[in-house]
């Protein structure tokens, strides 16, 4: 197999799994507390959301993202 046709991992990595699953859980918290009419609170989720943004950055600069040093590909 050439490495042209290596598969890229699409995003499966330590990063990504923590990015995408901190901004679901912020996104679903949002969501509820929209309902339950709780603005405060649905602002609290969209910070979490960039928390997530931010832990997926430094994980990457850490070597946990997609063909990084400590990355399983």
């Amino acid at each position: 197999m050439s490495e042209r046709n290596v598969e890229p991992g699409h995003g499966d990595s330590v990063a990504a799994w923590a990015t995408v699953s901190i901004i679901i859980l912020a996104v679903a918290l949002g969501t509820m507390f929209f309902w339950f009419d709780e603005p405060v609170l649905v602002v609290t989720s969209a910070g979490l959301a960039l928390v997530g943004l931010a832990v997926g950055f430094f994980l990457k600069k850490a070597g946990c993202g997609v063909g990084g040093s400590r990355s399983k590909q």
